[in-house]
């Protein structure tokens, strides 16, 4: 009887997942002037040592001006490559699969974390590269109106911006990691071309669909130039953003890029106006899985669900019904990142606890042998059944 999809192994170009399980790409705001911290090491390293097949590092910024906060992650410098790779050793050294998000936040940049606010920031003595960290977006159209005005990108600087897109690439490959995931949704520069609502160019990156989806194609293509052919490539899209981009839209962009050499598209939704996503219903369970389902079926390439997946046999079933064909979780994981060896057993895999290191793999199964009547505490509310 073949066993749990989500426990089945998976090949995307040279490189193979010991299961579906992926770590979806989460802002830390940890780093220091651009580079990883212990808490980086820290963080990744507890999801690979839990279990995950693929562990994604935070959206690392193509440049300076790409930087959200003063806690963003950086790639454009060849001198982040040892501190990342340091990440990426660990999270190998532990069977899991590393990856990095790639991205830009355009307009949404110089901000306050968020648990300080989110705020735009005013300068400051700590910041002492104020004018370097320009805001800079597709057209100068500020959002919410309160924010400041970014800068048009001129047509000249485009190709340079998208230049340290593949630079990026370059350097991750240096660092070690397997998988690249090109963040293009939540509103950050490459969303801000896609959408209608933050892009009134009038030149060859602006008005018609194709021409919004320019910036977009060619980041693909420059990441691709410098990211090995035998390393698969993830987009993720903002598949619904209720400002003028949606499902049809991504479903062309995806059929563009798949040629392209785009292997997987990454579903989320929101972050033009807000998240979630009016138009998304109710925020509960895997309200985002139907776009992942939508751009596996209509435009023929792999997809990776994510937004509430909870509950293993939730993942299960969505892989079963082949509506996607990878599970993210993200914030599920910041509260068990214990998860897919939690998933395992209750799906009845795994039953010696091999899929997490032998330090904790020794002492589970033996309590596991040894004391037959007690329950994990993921499975239970207090002592009983609830």
């Amino acid at each position: 009887m073949p066993g749990p999809m989500l426990f089945e192994p998976i090949c995307l170009r040279d490189v193979t997942l010991k299961n579906r399980v992926v770590v979806a790409p989460m802002h830390q705001y940890s780093a220091v002037k651009g580079f990883a911290t212990d808490w980086h090491l820290m963080n990744v390293g507890r999801y690979a040592a839990g279990g995950a097949g693929l562990v994604f590092m935070e959206s690392t910024k193509v440049e300076r001006r790409g930087c959200g906060t003063v806690g963003d992650l950086g790639l454009w410098d060849d001198a982040f490559i040892p501190g990342l790779k340091r990440c990426v050793d660990f999270i190998r050294q532990h069977n899991a699969v590393p990856g990095i998000q790639l991205g830009h936040s355009g307009r949404k940049a110089r901000r306050f974390r968020p648990w300080e606010g989110g705020a735009p920031l005013k300068p400051s003595p700590e910041i002492d590269d104020w004018h370097a960290w320009e805001l800079v977006s597709s057209s100068a159209i500020n959002s919410p109106d309160t924010d400041p005005t970014p800068r048009m990108l001129t047509r000249d600087e485009i190709p340079q911006v998208v230049e340290r897109w593949g630079q990026a690439a370059r350097r991750a490959h240096e660092a070690g990691f397997d998988v690249l995931d090109i963040h293009g949704a939540h509103g950050y520069l490459i969303h801000q071309f896609l959408s209608p609502f933050s892009n009134v160019r009038n030149d060859e990156y602006g008005g018609s669909e194709l021409n919004r989806m320019r910036f977009a194609i060619e980041v693909v293509e420059s990441v691709r130039a410098h990211w090995p052919a035998g390393k698969p490539l993830f987009l993720r899209l903002s598949v619904q953003d209720d400002a003028g981009w949606g499902p049809d839209q991504s479903v062309a962009l995806a059929k563009l890029v798949k040629p392209k050499g785009v292997d997987v598209i990454d579903c989320s939704s929101g972050g033009m106006r807000g998240s979630p996503v009016v138009s998304a219903g109710p925020v509960t369970y895997g309200y985002q899985v139907p776009y992942a389902e939508r751009l596996r079926r209509d435009a023929g390439i792999m997809s990776m669900a994510v937004g509430l997946i909870v509950h293993c046999d939730q993942a299960e079933q969505i892989l079963q019904e082949g509506r996607a064909d990878l599970i993210a979780l993200a914030r599920e994981l910041l509260y068990n990142p214990n998860w897919p060896m939690d998933a395992a057993q209750k799906l009845g895999v795994d039953k010696d606890f091999a899929s997490v290191p032998p330090p904790q793999a020794y002492w589970l199964g033996k309590r596991a042998q040894s004391v037959k009547s007690v329950q994990p505490s993921t499975y239970m509310k207090g002592m009983k059944a609830g």
